[in-house]
């Protein structure tokens, strides 16, 4: 299980994002991460263990943006670690990717790639 939230508006998104994810937490207490999009880029930031982690590292790198997505992640596949929270960001920092849920065939769709 993981707990996703999403916000779309004209409010300073990352407070109602950590409010979301304090309401789904327990969905998920291995990691959690956000990201914000601001002036047409993606920036995120993400923490192992639980929410109060994430918290910290966001009074030291505040994100500021109207739009957003947080995530909290209850490991299935991969160990709790930064490096495995969501969200997923490209290299580019124009995608950004929360999923809940296991890709079974993640090992040959990674081949093809």
């Amino acid at each position: 299980m993981c707990g996703i939230v999403g916000y779309v508006g004209q409010r300073e998104v990352v407070p109602l994002l950590l409010n979301g994810l304090r309401s789904l937490e327990y969905r998920g207490y291995d990691s959690a991460g956000v990201v914000v999009l601001r002036d047409g880029r993606l920036e995120a930031v993400k923490a192992e263990g639980k929410l109060d982690r994430l918290i910290e590292k966001l009074d030291e790198q505040p994100l500021r943006g109207a739009y957003g997505l947080g995530h909290t992640r209850w490991a299935t596949h991969g160990v709790p670690s930064e490096r495995n929270a969501h969200p997923v960001v490209d290299a580019k920092r124009r995608v950004a990717l929360i999923h809940n849920g296991i890709i079974e065939n993640f090992l040959p769709l990674k081949e093809e790639l």
